[in-house]
């Protein structure tokens, strides 16, 4: 039955083309399948197919044929496709793993704008308005006072109760939610204003002595830096020592000794809060206005140059500074020895106790160093566990105050020889506790008596008798020289620090032996003998010098192998300058005797030098 309308041709034309279309899509399938084997087994032969056969005219049309429209091809008469054949394989085929993806880039975002961070603003205002009304209650305290407003009570008392307030205020703000900046800026503005508030009841109406207002002062310093601690809050403890130091000159009329003393009274009281917390700010607040204060003291006090017993009170303050600061110091390095602030504190807080010596006569300003030297090297070697960032500084300021208690008390032309004893008792000191710190501070005081040294006893003085020394500090300082020379070498090797450039270290040691030696060799003729006549036998005697120590050199080299090349090549080196010495400024300078006789005894000493050698090297032969 047909419907009427449709062609059954066309009908059976559409059938036939989506057979073909079938088959053609069976075909793409099972070639990629065989892509698919391949791409997992890279090395199998290529995929072999079939050839296909075309059927003779009138059998049928191969699929994927055009057919005409209005033919009809019976399906029946479709060939079938041959399918590809697979090689054999004896594996099972990999999984298919597909092309990782490229990672997604995560966009980075903008930085935020420091005013824009969380809490940045509010922090500004609060320190801002702290700053207002602290400066508010100074104007209430000092201005008010000169221009002569309302009474001393009065201003005093409104100045107490307005702190009072404003640290019961910050109480209440610092218990509500979103509260702490606003609480901690108030009531460390209350505290700091309480503070003032004593310090002028001290310095400026006179109301409390000094004893008892520096006790108060202390008090309300405690209570505020103990009401940090419980907020756990740096910022509160840094805000209230910032605010007192830059307020108090105002009430003090100046840098003053009463500003000192009120300062040192936060330095104190405040140290508690650093124990067990690492609060650095806090060190630094603490620390640095009462030494900057302390120095200008001590600059105001040289400039009205006062006598010792006007200059007690800032050496006092300035020793119990730096006593305190050391101690302080030294505890928060024993409870953590990373803390650098700290050991740096350390340092900075004795700088006022080596600048006081400036206010004080010569001899006493050298008894003040020379005490602080021996603190600091008792607290070296009795402190055990302290870091070496903190011997490295204590060090330091013992080394400094030690030079000015060298120097001060002492003439120029004795200088070097205070210097160089220093230095020789410190080599001995590094040589028999083998200590590298006290090796370094005897090779900088040594290095320091040199210079001084080449000062007092240039080369001019060995070449032309009118400038000849003739001073006996000279003669010792030259041997003292010496002996430091060569005992930084050899103590420098024993503890491994001139061990890399030992040959170096020897030869410079040994030019400023010679120097030395020489200088003072012709210094003990100008004192002993006096005149030319002293300065030519001094000259004579160093040349017999330079050729005795080349001849001890000579015979070191043939008794120890280790030191055989060094030693032979000083000893040459040594021989030819003695010999050059004689001839070209002996043969000149001297005469008389002490020409003859420095001719002869260098002569005999070299005689005696080629023996020894054709003595040995024979019995080397020999053996």
């Amino acid at each position: 039955m047909t419907t009427p309308g449709i062609d059954p041709r066309l009908v059976s034309g559409l059938a036939s083309q989506f057979a073909s279309l079938s088959e053609q899509m069976r075909r793409v399938s099972g070639d990629l399948g065989a892509l698919q084997t391949q791409l997992t087994q890279p090395q199998r032969p290529p995929v072999q197919y079939s050839v296909p056969t075309y059927p003779p005219m009138g059998q049928g049309v191969p699929p994927g044929m055009a057919v005409p429209s209005g033919v009809v091809v019976p399906p029946q008469q479709m060939q079938p496709q041959p399918q590809p054949v697979a090689p054999p394989t004896s594996a099972a085929p990999l999984p298919y793993a597909p092309y990782p993806s490229p990672p997604v880039r995560k966009s980075i975002p903008k930085a935020e704008p420091w005013w824009q961070r969380d809490g940045v603003i509010s922090r500004v205002l609060a320190v801002a308005g702290a700053g207002v009304t602290l400066v508010g209650v100074v104007m209430l305290l000092a201005l008010a006072a000169q221009a002569g407003w309302f009474g001393p009570e009065l201003r005093v008392g409104a100045g107490a109760v307005l702190s009072a307030g404003l640290v019961y205020a910050g109480s209440r703000i610092f218990a509500k939610p979103g509260g702490r900046i606003g609480g901690i800026a108030t009531a460390a503005t209350g505290i700091a204003g309480l503070y003032l508030d004593v310090v002028a009841v001290t310095v400026i109406y006179d109301w409390l002595v000094p004893a008892l207002g520096l006790a108060a002062a202390f008090g309300i310093a405690a209570a505020g830096v103990a009401l940090a601690v419980s907020w756990r809050s740096q910022p509160m403890a840094v805000l209230i020592l910032t605010g007192v130091a830059v307020c108090a000159p105002i009430l003090t009329g100046g840098i003053t000794l009463s500003l000192i003393a009120f300062l040192a009274a936060t330095y104190i009281a405040s140290f508690t809060a650093q124990l067990g917390r690492d609060w650095p700010i806090l060190q630094v607040a603490r620390t640095l206005p009462v030494v900057a204060v302390t120095l200008i003291g001590i600059g105001q006090a040289a400039d009205w140059s006062a006598s010792d017993a006007e200059s007690l009170p800032i050496l006092i303050v300035s020793a119990l500074i730096a006593i305190f600061g050391v101690g302080s110091s030294a505890e928060l390095l024993r409870r953590n020895a990373g803390d650098t602030v700290a050991a740096i504190a350390l340092g900075v807080s004795a700088i006022p106790v080596l600048v006081v010596g400036t206010v004080l006569t010569p001899w006493t300003a050298s008894l003040v160093e020379g005490l602080v030297a021996v603190g600091c090297a008792v607290v070296i070697a009795a402190v055990r566990w302290l870091p070496s960032i903190a011997r490295v500084v204590l060090a330091l300021v013992g080394a400094t105050a030690l030079l000015q208690a060298v120097l001060v008390p002492t003439s120029i032309e004795l200088r070097p020889l205070a210097l160089l004893v220093v230095a020789a008792v410190m080599v001995a000191l590094a040589y028999s506790a083998s200590s590298a710190l006290a090796y370094y501070v005897g090779a900088a005081f040594g290095a320091f008596g040199a210079l001084g040294y080449l000062v007092t006893s240039p080369p001019v003085s060995i070449v032309d008798q009118r400038y000849a020394a003739d001073e006996f500090g000279t003669l010792v300082a030259g041997i003292l020289l010496v002996g430091v020379a060569v005992g930084l070498v050899h103590v420098g090797a024993r503890l491994k620090i001139t061990d890399k450039n030992l040959q170096a270290c020897w030869i410079g040691a040994g030019v400023v032996s010679l120097y030395a030696l020489t200088s003072a060799t012709v210094a003990l003729g100008v004192a002993a003998i006096g005149g030319n006549t002293g300065f030519v036998a001094g000259h004579c005697a160093a040349t017999i010098e330079w050729m005795a120590a080349a001849m001890a050199l000579l015979i070191l080299g043939l008794r120890t192998e280790k030191y055989a090349h060094a030693a032979l090549l000083a000893g040459l080196s040594l021989t030819a300058a003695s010999v050059a010495k004689l001839v070209f400024f002996d043969l000149g300078a001297l005469d008389g005797l002490f020409r003859v006789g420095a001719f002869v005894v260098v002569g005999l000493l070299l005689l005696f030098a080629g023996t020894r050698y054709a003595k040995v090297f024979a019995e080397r032969a020999a053996n």
